[in-house]
């Protein structure tokens, strides 16, 4: 079955976790048990109806403020799809759990609060699902059942999501009126709101194409690690594990090693006990050449055939989102990962910093603290083998790492 992963946005409030309580309640991918535990919890809590939103919010900090702080993943399927959902929050101060949660979707859902428009963290949210290259985005206007429903509400929300997206890459946008809260149109079409003729969330969900997602074209697979069982069934096996992150590889064809520039051709291509004849993203699987080349781990097989084979260089431009309390300190160095190499960089300079709310470059302001988004330049201790974000998510991604604390303190873009 297809894999969908989503990730919900909005502002404070606008009803996130009650929406995900609602898809899993209303396509009945709730365990009675927990159903239980929450109706409990609703009581506790003094609520007159059942919270929803407790099945996604589990922190104690959550529950009492009735917000969502860390980012919570829910697993459920359909007869259509399996599903991964990552619940992030909405407040400014955790900008940098929505990077996180967002990193891997395929779409994300934005709520829109009826009653109070798009508000900065809209476009903040709408800026971070485009700078992520997130393929889709649905915008749910939420609790129309407390303005009644009016169509004029939701066009006008619409017309100024339109506008911000306008502006920014976003390549594919939906909008759905609902009530999270009382069931319209998340599963359930709504007959309070027949003016709207386009599909429910979950029929959305279900139907999205994501197939052309991945990038098919460019073959990349990082070895993560060489296998060599020496044993009495496998004396001289010799594979390099590690997953295709994306493009596909058959038996037989001429890949080439970074960084040595060897080539050779593939012998067989192994998946657990299995022998495959092709393999394509995002298998983990071992390869197998017909030459001895000397390959460890984070060095990247390539295919030559392709159009373009992945920049190799020490100096890069990254879109980066600061994770950390401490500030980022002016050429400064730190651990870098990427794939599965790793290695020592420092910042060479801030070129500037994204004002997430007027969408416009500050070029004054390099000072670079907690959910700061700045565009930087790092230089390598050694070379890099990498796509630009917007053309591999996989190999255009990368983590900066303290080296005294060993606390992640960046994740990026490769411009």
């Amino acid at each position: 079955m297809e894999l969908l992963r989503f990730t919900t946005a909005g502002s404070v409030d606008d009803g996130k976790s009650t929406l995900i309580g609602r898809l899993l309640f209303d396509s009945k991918a709730i365990f009675e048990d927990q159903m239980e535990a929450i109706e409990r919890a609703s009581i506790r809590s003094g609520g007159e109806d059942v919270n929803l939103a407790l099945l996604t919010d589990g922190l104690k900090a959550e529950r009492e403020q009735g917000i969502t702080i860390d980012v919570a993943y829910r697993y459920f399927a359909t007869p259509k799809r399996k599903f991964i959902i990552a619940d992030t929050p909405g407040h400014i101060q955790y900008t940098r759990n929505m990077v996180t949660g967002a990193s891997t979707a395929n779409a994300a859902i934005i709520l829109v609060d009826a009653r109070h428009g798009v508000l900065e963290q809209t476009r903040r949210h709408t800026y971070i699902a485009s700078l992520l290259q997130i393929p889709h985005i649905i915008i749910c206007v939420n609790k129309m059942d407390l303005v009644d429903y009016k169509e004029e509400v939701f066009e006008q929300i619409k017309a100024d999501v339109e506008d911000i997206s306008s502006k920014l890459s976003v390549k594919d946008v939906r909008y759905v009126p609902i009530s999270a809260l009382v069931g319209d149109n998340v599963v359930t079409r709504s007959e309070k709101m027949e003016w709207y003729d386009g599909p429910t969330l979950m029929y959305l969900l279900e139907n999205l194409h994501i197939g052309s997602d991945l990038n098919r074209s460019d073959f990349r697979m990082p070895v993560q690690y060489v296998i060599r069982p020496q044993s009495k069934e496998y004396p001289d096996y010799r594979g390099y594990g590690g997953r295709v992150v994306s493009g596909s590889l058959n038996v037989g064809d001429t890949v080439k090693v970074l960084p040595s520039g060897f080539t050779s051709k593939v012998k067989t291509i192994d998946l657990f006990k299995d022998s495959l004849k092709t393999a394509f993203a995002p298998q983990s699987v071992s390869v197998q050449l017909e030459d001895d080349i000397d390959i460890s781990r984070g060095d990247m097989l390539v295919k030559e055939t392709n159009g373009h084979e992945p920049v190799i260089g020490q100096d890069i431009d990254v879109m980066l989102c600061w994770f950390n309390d401490r500030k980022m300190v002016p050429r400064g160095k730190y651990t870098l990962r990427q794939t599965t190499s790793e290695m020592r960089c420092m910042v060479k300079s801030v070129d500037y910093k994204m004002n997430i709310n007027t969408l416009e470059k500050d070029s004054d302001d390099l000072d670079v603290g907690m959910n700061d988004i700045v565009r930087v330049k790092l230089r390598t201790t050694k070379p890099l083998f990498f796509d630009s974000y917007n053309v591999n998510r996989n190999t255009g991604s990368l983590v900066l790492i303290d080296e005294s604390t060993n606390e992640t303190v960046a994740a990026g873009m490769i411009v």
